[in-house]
C-alpha cells in the first residue's frame, strides 16, 4: 500500500504541474463513451415506461461503475505481476487523471480572461464548458457567478473527494467515484428523457458524497481562513446555507465560498430551455467582480493542498491498521 500511496503524491504533483493536456486519451472520456453507448442500448433493451427506465439507470449504473473499478484493478495486478515499478509507473498516472486541480483553475481562469477582454460571447463560451446550465442569456456578472459556483462546487468533485477516494482504495477506487460522478453529469437531470433513467445515477452520487462534500467544506473553510479570507462569514454562511439546493451536497461548499467572499451566489437558472427556481447562497456584502474567480481558484487549491494531507494520513493509517 507505500506504493499507492506514493502513486497518489506523484499523481497529485503530475496534476498541478501538467494539468490535463488536450489531445491525450483520458479514461473519463472513455467511460462518458460507455455510459452513452450503455444508456442508447438499454433503453432498446427496458420497456420506455417510468419504471422501465429507472430499471435500464440502475443496470446501467451497476455495470459502468463496475467496470471502471475492477478493469483498473485487474490492469494494476498485471503490473504488480511484472514489477512493482510498473505498477507505480501505471498508478501514478492513473492517480493523475482521476484528479482536476489545475484543470478546473486553467478552464475558469479562461472565462476570467474572457470576462477581462471584454468578450461577453466568448466569456458565455467559456463558460459553457464549465457548467452545466444554459449560458445564452447570461450577462458580466451572471457568467462570473457561474464561474465562481462551479469552482466551489467542483472542489469537492474534482478535487477532495477524488483524493479521498482514492486514498482509501487506490486508483481503482478512484476510477469508482469517477465513473459516478461522470454519470450523474450526463445523466442526472430532472427533465426528460434523463428523468427516470437518471434516477439512480444521481441518488448514487448524492450517497457516494455525502461525506466528502462536508468534508471538502471543512477543508475549504480552513484553506480560506489560512489565505486571509472571511473566516467567520465562510462559517456562518454555511451553517445557515450549506442546504440551499436540490442537491443534498453542492450547496456544502459553494455555501463556504460565498461567506468567504462575502458574495451571494446561486438563484434562478436555466437548464435545457426550463427555469430551475433555486435559493440564494450567501448575503452579498457586494457585487461579483472578475477577481473573485482567481479568488476561489486559490481556496480550491489551499482545499486540495489540506486534502492531499488528510489523504496521506488517511493512507497511512490503513497501512498501519492493515
Amino acid at each position: 500500500m507505500m506504493w499507492s500511496l506514493a502513486a497518489l503524491v506523484l499523481g497529485f504533483l503530475i496534476d498541478l504541474a501538467a494539468g490535463d493536456p488536450h489531445g491525450l486519451p483520458h479514461p473519463v472520456v472513455l467511460i462518458g463513451r460507455g455510459v452513452s453507448l450503455g444508456e442508447r442500448a438499454l433503453r432498446r433493451v427496458f420497456p420506455a415506461t417510468p419504471a422501465g427506465e429507472r430499471a435500464a439507470g440502475a443496470v446501467l449504473w451497476l455495470l459502468v461503475s463496475s467496470a471502471s473499478l475492477l478493469l483498473p484493478l485487474l490492469l494494476l495486478r498485471l503490473c504488480a505481476a511484472v514489477s512493482p515499478w510498473l505498477r507505480l509507473c501505471v498508478e501514478t498516472v492513473m492517480c493523475w487523471q482521476i484528479l482536476a486541480t489545475k484543470s478546473l483553475k486553467d478552464e475558469s481562469m479562461k472565462v476570467f480572461q474572457a470576462l477581462e477582454s471584454g468578450d461577453i460571447e466568448r466569456s458565455r463560451r467559456a463558460v459553457s464548458m464549465i457548467v452545466g446550465r444554459d449560458t445564452g442569456g447570461l450577462d458580466d456578472a451572471g457568467v462570473t457567478r457561474a464561474a465562481v459556483e462551479t469552482v466551489a462546487e467542483n472542489t469537492s468533485d474534482g478535487v477532495v473527494a477524488p483524493l479521498l477516494f482514492t486514498a482509501l482504495g487506490g486508483a481503482p477506487l478512484g476510477f469508482f467515484y469517477k465513473a459516478v460522478n461522470t454519470m450523474d453529469s450526463m445523466l442526472g437531470y430532472t427533465e426528460p428523457p434523463y428523468k427516470d433513467i437518471g434516477l439512480v445515477p444521481a441518488k448514487a452520487d448524492d450517497v457516494v458524497n455525502y461525506i466528502p462534500a462536508r468534508l471538502s467544506a471543512l477543508l475549504m473553510l480552513a484553506a480560506g481562513g489560512l489565505l486571509g479570507f472571511d473566516l467567520g462569514g465562510g462559517w456562518r454562511i454555511f451553517r445557515r446555507d450549506r442546504f440551499n439546493h436540490a442537491s443534498p451536497n453542492s450547496a456544502q461548499t459553494e455555501s463556504v465560498c460565498a461567506g468567504l467572499l462575502g458574495l451571494r451566489l446561486a438563484g434562478d437558472a436555466w437548464y435545457h430551455g426550463v427555469l430551475h427556481r433555486k435559493k440564494y447562497i450567501g448575503d452579498g456584502l457586494r457585487e461579483i467582480e472578475h477577481e473573485d474567480i482567481p479568488r476561489a481558484c486559490r481556496i480550491m487549491y489551499g482545499a486540495a493542498a489540506l486534502a492531499l494531507l488528510l489523504s496521506c494520513a488517511v493512507k497511512l493509517t490503513v497501512i498501519v491498521i492493515l
